[in-house]
């Protein structure tokens, strides 16, 4: 047998940085560090420039990185927005915290990780996205968007009711944050989560941007045309940029001509004031019109549909970095850099036309993965500029609570970084992680399953509903994960030690799936 795993010697984790690392004690600060958390929703690793420099540059993000670390192999559990943020609070896999879909609603009367800080003595806040139902808990400050919330113009959920704001939403999270940070107690360590709307759908851009990128021509990735040959849930699919991204609620073709199968296609639109219709109209009236004018269809239609599609990602990109560097300015200007960690994570990654689609949800590579940045004071660098442990969303929690020299509980599911942040090489790190995604059907079909990757190998099996298939990818020979080799005989010894590996990793993480499958 050519193909062996060999690699399953990994020991289950303990939830505290004293048994990950190699031989430190629990880490007790004379000073707690403050904490930044930076969430965006949907951002792809592929469009940060430290990370990827094919389609934008985004300087604030790479200082970051500069500044402290890189994770190289950053994974999440669940690859979909509220189950995301639920794992966050709570360092455990959805089928352990509740929330396994966005039909669900967040207990919030559960341990989460800023309880244990507010109960050592830090202050805490959250402002942007929630989308977990119900009103936030373990937080001395909120001020939330309501569902999704709208890129012009949003409305606020606060204690007091709903607070309507004029303006572009990711300048009034940040300008939010820092008046916040302003206000706050400053005889208390702090944990601010700093929660972005963007880049969620429909991808519409701070107005001051709206003619970037629109002489740009973007490079097609090298499965952007998949036929989904020996994946039948890939095939099944509802995400694709051919059939499945509207022309007139994402693409935003604002004309009664053009059809669409969304209720109120033009609702970012209508939130707009004279003002920003006026800067919108100068920019996308003209490509409305030549679209109408082009009649596009069949292939032309589709790459069409693609440079629309990356332009106006990229636009609400530009607008995240841009805020970003201005928090950092601020945390800079205020001497706060040196006992603060800045961290920055998305909800999940997001497919910028990999095999053909947007949206997120499946376990191949671009939405399973997630961007994972630190910048760290200068007494915690060590050199080290990327890290190539894997891990996942599930250790943020254990993460933050050890930076603050809090014991991690032991129902925390995941571990530390901490060790790999002071430069350790922990002999015990996980050579594998565990991802499960539920929520079936919804608008885009894809198929709930659950799945092991290890450094090379990722099984996935999907089923229930209609579907009973696996699927095996060889990562290292197959990067665009388009040829299942799940059955080959070539990969026998593989396909069994994946399995077992599956079904440990299940165990440890007490998954019922395994007692259901």
């Amino acid at each position: 047998m050519k193909n062996s795993l060999a690699i399953f010697t990994l020991l289950p984790l303990a939830p505290s940085s004293a048994a990950a690392s190699d031989s430190s004690p629990v880490r007790q600060p004379n000073k707690p560090l403050n904490i930044v958390y930076i969430m965006t929703d949907d951002h792809s690793y592929q469009t940060i420039s430290c990370y990827d420099n094919r389609y934008i540059r985004t300087p604030n993000l790479d200082r970051m990185a500069a500044d402290g670390v890189k994770f190289t192999n950053s994974f999440v559990c669940n690859s979909i927005s509220g189950p995301s943020r639920a794992v966050l609070l709570t360092g455990k896999h959805s089928h352990k915290n509740g929330m396994i879909d966005n039909s669900t609603t967040f207990d919030g009367s559960q341990q989460t990780f800023p309880k244990l800080l507010q109960k050592a003595g830090y202050e805490t806040a959250i402002i942007g996205k929630w989308h977990l139902g119900g009103t936030p808990t373990g937080f001395d400050f909120w001020e939330i968007l309501p569902g999704q919330g709208s890129y012009y113009n949003p409305d606020f959920i606060t204690p007091e009711g709903k607070e309507h704001n004029e303006g572009y939403v990711t300048n009034i999270i940040t300008d939010k944050s820092i008046d916040w940070l302003e206000n706050r107690d400053k005889n208390k360590p702090f944990c601010l989560l700093v929660h972005h709307k963007a880049v969620h759908r429909v991808w519409a851009g701070d107005t001051a941007h709206l003619a970037m990128f629109e002489d740009r021509t973007f490079p097609y990735p090298e499965n952007f045309r998949d036929d989904y040959a020996g994946r039948q849930a890939a095939a099944e699919q509802k995400m694709s940029i051919d059939k499945d991204m509207d022309l007139a609620y994402d693409l935003k073709m604002k004309d009664r001509t053009v059809k669409s199968r969304f209720r109120s296609p033009y609702v970012e639109y209508y939130r707009m004031n004279a003002e920003q219709k006026k800067a919108w109209d100068a920019v996308y009236q003209p490509i409305t019109d030549k679209f109408l004018e082009d009649s596009l269809s069949g292939q032309e239609l589709v790459d069409w549909k693609y440079q629309r599609y990356m332009r106006d990602y990229l636009k609400c990109v530009q607008s995240l970095d841009e805020n970003i560097g201005r928090l950092l300015d601020y945390l800079e200007r205020e001497g706060l850099l040196e006992n603060t960690v800045v961290v920055y994570a998305s909800d999940q990654g997001f497919y910028m036309g990999e095999h053909g689609w947007f949206d997120k949800r499946f376990m191949y590579e671009e939405s399973l993965r997630t961007p994972l940045i630190m910048r760290l004071p200068d007494r915690m660098r060590h050199g080290k500029k990327e890290i190539g442990q894997m891990v996942q969303n599930i250790d943020y929690a254990p993460t933050f609570l050890d930076m603050a020299g809090i014991a991690v509980p032991e129902d925390m599911q995941g571990v530390s970084l901490l060790p790999l942040l002071e430069g350790k090489k922990p002999k015990e790190w996980r050579k594998s992680i565990y991802y499960h995604y539920y929520e079936f059907p919804d608008e885009h079909n894809v198929h709930r399953h659950y799945g092991v990757r290890t450094d090379r190998y990722k099984l996935i099996h999907f089923y229930r509903d209609g579907i009973d298939t696996w699927e095996l990818f060889d990562l290292k020979h197959d990067a665009e994960e388009m040829h299942n080799l799940y059955g080959n005989p070539e990969y026998e010894t593989v396909q069994r030690e994946l399995h077992e590996e599956l079904n440990r990793l299940q165990k440890q993480y007490d998954d019922p799936i395994l007692q259901n499958s």
